[in-house]
């Protein structure tokens, strides 16, 4: 139940490691498109530091606004190669996550947190190179005091998180793939790789993409049409 109150689950099923090391090798833009188009983030959601990426199994936190009481309760939960995964019960740009919970959580062997709501203490968490990718940075602080849960379904910037959801992040945002699918998203995501390299090296090498993609025909039936010079284009001008 999305946005329940109260649970904290200890053992729960994560996606395949072998799937989740493949979609380690790509970016978030390459898996989102290799899965069609979905599982992308609010692209609100930016790095505190620049050429961040994480890439693990979610460990889910639904918390209430202004509050980082259950980040401290997730710390217990996590475990190596995971990425903690917070959703808010409504908009929220506190600054809940700062160098001290990245502190605990890196102890517990977590890659980094993925934070619909604000973080603080950028610079120590570049200095420790703990990736986050927040809603905002706010030095503002926070309370502990209204329960929430850990390992539970949430929304996180708009996309649906289960624990144990692969979660991929870069300089261009965040993608969360279902665990069910992490094999098959990996398969596609190097299929696309491969199509890409060879597509760069043929743009490369002098190559348009109006060639490569098979675009002058549709462009044509589209209405463009190409003009000798500026006196042409002015004859083509409507009168």
């Amino acid at each position: 139940m999305i946005g329940r109150s109260g649970i904290a689950v200890r053992v729960i099923q994560r996606a395949d490691a072998k799937a989740v090391a493949q979609l380690a090798k790509y970016g978030v833009a390459t898996v989102h498109e290799a899965m069609g188009r979905v599982g992308l983030l609010t692209s609100y959601m930016r790095p505190v530091y620049p050429r961040a990426k994480v890439c693990g199994t979610a460990v889910t936190i639904f918390a209430h606004p202004g509050d980082n009481w259950m980040l401290h309760a997730a710390a217990e939960l996590l475990t190596r190669g995971d990425v903690a995964v917070l959703g808010v019960s409504s908009p929220n740009e506190d600054g809940m996550f700062g160098e001290l919970l990245a502190s605990s959580f890196r102890s517990r062997g977590a890659l980094g947190l993925v934070i619909d709501a604000g973080c603080r203490d950028t610079a120590e968490l570049q200095d420790m190179r703990f990736p986050v990718w927040s809603r905002a940075v706010n030095a503002k602080g926070t309370v502990k005091a209204t329960v929430g849960s850990v390992n539970t379904p949430i929304i996180c910037a708009g996309v649906l998180v289960h624990p144990g959801d692969v979660v991929l992040a870069d300089d261009d945002g965040v993608v969360i793939v279902p665990k069910a699918r992490a094999g098959e998203v990996a398969e596609a995501a190097a299929r696309r790789e491969a199509k890409e390299r060879e597509t760069r090296a043929r743009l490369a090498a002098g190559e348009l993409g109006l060639d490569i993609y098979g675009m002058r025909e549709a462009l044509a039936k589209a209405g463009l049409k190409y003009v000798a010079d500026e006196a042409a284009a002015e004859r083509e001008a409507p009168k």
